[in-house]
């Protein structure tokens, strides 16, 4: 069982800061846990774009879809890589910027009482075990810490608008009871 330490920074995660992210509005705590698929370059796994995208440090030369992107100012709580490791770029305490324009049991603005989980995929290809395996064991480590009541898609919180995590996204893979 891994534990969050004092300043929201989960043990047995590597950890690479973002500076994309704020506080939580008073009184707000993270109580969803939302599940993204990215790879930058689309469909390509395994570089550094995502992390890059991050950190804001993402190089619009280093590919002609980053030229589009290299802007955005985002961010999301933790990063599971196709191998299944786990990093985390922003403490669970804090407002990563990672739903946009979303809606969860009527309450808008969900990056207020979420937390952000990027899968390094795409809705064109299958995730792998390892992934799932990460994924289930961060939502329990989260879960003992968070007064967690859901998981949910990208796509669940800003239908229309986001795919993700697609419709390679195995659900009944997730074995958290909190995924009804």
């Amino acid at each position: 069982m891994r534990q969050l330490d004092a300043g929201g920074w989960l043990t047995g995660a590597r950890w690479i800061a973002s500076p994309n992210f704020d506080l939580r509005p008073a009184g707000q705590t993270a109580r969803l846990l939302v599940v993204h698929a990215i790879s930058l370059p689309p469909e390509q796994f395994g570089g550094d774009g995502v992390l890059a995208l991050f950190g804001n440090r993402l190089d619009p030369a280093g590919h002609p879809y980053f030229a589009g992107i290299a802007q955005l100012r985002v961010s999301a709580h933790f990063f599971i890589r196709r191998d299944g490791a786990l990093i985390q770029c922003v403490p669970t305490h804090a407002r990563a910027w990672h739903a946009g324009v979303s809606t969860w049991r009527e309450c808008e603005r969900c990056n207020d009482f979420s937390i952000g989980v990027e899968l390094e995929g795409s809705d064109t290809q299958p995730f792998t075990d390892a992934q799932y395996v990460q994924l289930n064991a961060l939502i329990d480590d989260l879960a003992r810490q968070h007064p967690l009541e859901d998981v949910v898609g990208h796509s669940d919180i800003a239908p229309g608008r986001k795919t993700d995590p697609g419709p390679c996204f195995d659900w009944s893979r997730v074995t958290s009871p909190l995924r009804r």
